[in-house]
């Protein structure tokens, strides 16, 4: 049984209507199994939560920075992207109050789950603006996602990690990165790319990825956080 009231806690918001805190919480995947079951899938309010969210981070980002355009884009990409908001569910342990089917459940694939979480996420903000008007939500993402902003800023997180390596790189030791392939495996629908990154003559990691593309950014992720950058 899931205990709301501990997630209303954990929030600090008191729900007029609970259901609607439940139903933000109830992956599709779960109804093919309860078919019985009284409250619909959370999609409706992901869609309306991503819409409060990318306007209170546009809102504030507009008021407060008298940066470009293109500056702010990516700041706020950075704030409403699923990284972001998987990790900030994981804060709040949203996963645990979640209605998912067994295979979901089950299903180890990080990237996969993170994407699920993140989308209850946007569900849950959707919820507290129905239940508490525009301020409630204002205050929940300018408490929960918003305080972020300084970190992504310090870290140049709003680059991707290829950039943001390149950068850094340059910036350091006055080196462009060079990636190169160390493996390819599996059948050409399903390909495995291992990918190496190196400084000069230096390896300094390799990622994996379904495209090259994807395994180079792993690879700079990695390097980022080896670097301790």
């Amino acid at each position: 049984m899931k205990n709301f009231d501990k997630l209303e806690e954990e929030i600090k918001i008191k729900f007029n209507n609970q259901d609607l805190l439940k139903q933000a919480m109830v992956h599709r995947s779960y109804l093919n199994e309860h078919r019985d079951f009284k409250l619909g899938h959370n999609e409706r309010l992901e869609f309306l939560g991503d819409a409060v969210l990318e306007l209170v981070v546009t809102e504030y980002l507009y008021n407060k920075y008298d940066n470009p355009e293109g500056e702010l884009t990516n700041w706020r990409a950075s704030l409403v992207n699923a990284n972001t908001l998987s990790d900030a569910a994981q804060q709040i342990k949203l996963e645990n109050y979640m209605y998912m089917s067994r295979g979901e459940s089950k299903d180890n694939n990080t990237k996969a789950r993170d994407y699920i979480i993140a989308n209850a996420y946007e569900a849950l903000i959707g919820a507290i603006y129905l239940d508490g008007g525009w301020d409630s939500a204002k205050q929940f993402i300018n408490e929960k996602i918003l305080t972020r902003l300084d970190k992504i800023l310090e870290n140049k997180l709003y680059l991707d990690p290829k950039s943001n390596f390149q950068e850094m790189s340059q910036e350091k030791y006055g080196i462009t990165p060079t990636y190169k392939v160390m493996e390819e495996s599996g059948p050409d629908h399903d390909k495995n790319f291992t990918i190496g990154v190196y400084l000069g003559e230096e390896l300094v990691a390799t990622g994996v990825g379904t495209s090259k593309q994807e395994a180079q950014v792993a690879a700079a992720k990695t390097a980022i956080e080896k670097k301790g950058w």
